[in-house]
């Protein structure tokens, strides 16, 4: 919900992004590609994060380490009440802008919990653990043990493991940086469940992406469908992004249209969306002075076929 904070440290990955990759370019390096999960990354940051009703979040630090969030959500769609985050950042520095270790939960008056743990071991290594409990019942649990080298990133997750019925995901990335705009990488899934065809399944998804720092194409491709998107930086203010993605087992197909416009002059940011569900979509920021993590927020959506519209009005305090 602290959707300024966030823009803030987007702009400054976006500005050390595009000079390491004209560094690399200079050097004729690939550097590593990140992981295989956030492929799509560029498009799916362009989205807006649609909500109705009413949302206040407060937001307090403690220390340079330590800050609290309190949220007071109104709808009648999503789970009102309220909610209760923590952040705790370490000391360890790994690059410019990453510090570990990381810890950050949210709980709900009704007892519902989610948390995660991020750490990384000698730069190279990253593990990650994130747990929800809801109804005073593990919901969901999964461990990521993550190996970044100067070109490529491998990861291994385990998924809601049941050791004694034999249940759980299992999942291997891989991606590897071939030149510096052009990288490839491949993803085994493995599931084992009663709700399962067969009791048991496995997918192999190849991924592939393009970028020159403009513009970027990117794309996933397996048995089961066919994911692409599409990413462009018009300008310094103006960001746009196509994603498509088609089910060759349903034969459902999606895609969207989504923007980001940035106007820092007015310390104003929107970002837009339109789908092939008819769908209309936008989130309105507004960057309250003199504190830059502070904004108001108004959300709207539109859906065309179900007649449906949603308001929200949201503030940021902190």
């Amino acid at each position: 919900m602290q959707h300024s904070n966030t823009d803030n440290i987007t702009r400054q990955l976006n500005y050390l992004s595009h000079i390491t990759s004209m560094k690399q370019s200079q050097n004729k390096e690939p550097g590593n590609p990140g992981c295989l999960e956030e492929i799509h990354k560029k498009v799916k940051d362009l989205y807006p994060c649609n909500f109705e009703g009413a949302k206040l979040s407060i937001k307090r630090t403690l220390s340079q380490h330590f800050n609290i969030i309190h949220s007071l959500i109104f709808s009648s769609m999503t789970p009102s009440g309220y909610r209760f985050g923590g952040n705790f950042i370490g000391d360890k520095r790994v690059g410019l802008l990453e510090k570990y270790p990381i810890i950050r939960g949210e709980i709900m008056t009704n007892g519902n919990l989610t948390a995660t743990f991020m750490h990384t071991l000698k730069c190279r290594y990253r593990i990650k653990l994130g747990a929800q409990i809801e109804n005073r019942e593990y919901k969901a649990f999964s461990g990521t043990i993550e190996y970044r080298s100067n070109d490529c990133t491998a990861s291994l997750t385990l998924a809601d493991p049941n050791i004694l019925k034999k249940h759980g995901t299992f999942v291997i990335h891989y991606l590897q940086a071939l030149t510096p705009r052009m990288t490839i990488g491949a993803e085994l899934a493995y599931r084992r469940g009663i709700k399962i065809p067969n009791y048991q399944q496995s997918i192999v998804t190849m991924a592939a992406r393009y970028s020159t720092g403009k513009y970027t194409i990117s794309s996933t491709f397996s048995k089961v469908g066919l994911h692409f998107c599409y990413h462009m930086k018009a300008s310094n203010q103006l960001q746009l992004g196509l994603e498509f993605e088609t089910n060759f087992r349903t034969l459902d197909s999606e895609s969207a249209i989504v923007y980001q416009l940035d106007l820092s002059h007015l310390d104003l940011t929107f970002r837009g969306l339109f789908n092939s569900e008819m769908t209309v979509a936008g989130v309105f920021e507004k960057r309250l002075l003199p504190s830059v993590n502070s904004s108001i927020l108004i959300s709207a959506l539109y859906n065309y076929k179900k007649e449906q519209f949603r308001v929200g009005v949201g503030l940021n305090i902190g």
